[in-house]
């Protein structure tokens, strides 16, 4: 079962998610897409792999601006799962942005 990060932990796995920082019990990570298209592909393409796992991030979408922020909520907080999809957000982001 997944559990809490330690703030020690989740520090560590910040370090190799240079783009995506601490909010609370949340990681965030603001892209800015070269448009609108780009922005709600790239949104598309997380949204399924969100589904396929089970786990969804929080999206807020700004022209071609999108914030993502992850957290477990059912654990009230931030665990693996959240460290994971931020590191497939980022391949995702990799090829639209």
């Amino acid at each position: 079962m997944t559990e809490l990060l330690t703030d020690a932990q989740i520090a560590e796995a910040l370090e190799h998610l240079p783009e995506w920082h601490r909010d609370g019990d949340n990681i965030v990570r603001v892209v800015e897409f070269p448009g609108f298209p780009q922005g709600i592909q790239a949104v598309m393409r997380i949204a399924e792999i969100a589904e396929n796992e089970n786990h969804h991030p929080d999206i807020d979408i700004r022209f071609n601006k999108v914030t993502f922020s992850l957290s477990t909520h059912f654990k009230g907080g931030i665990t693996s799962n959240d460290t994971s999809l931020a590191q497939e957000i980022d391949s995702v982001v990799e090829q639209f942005g």
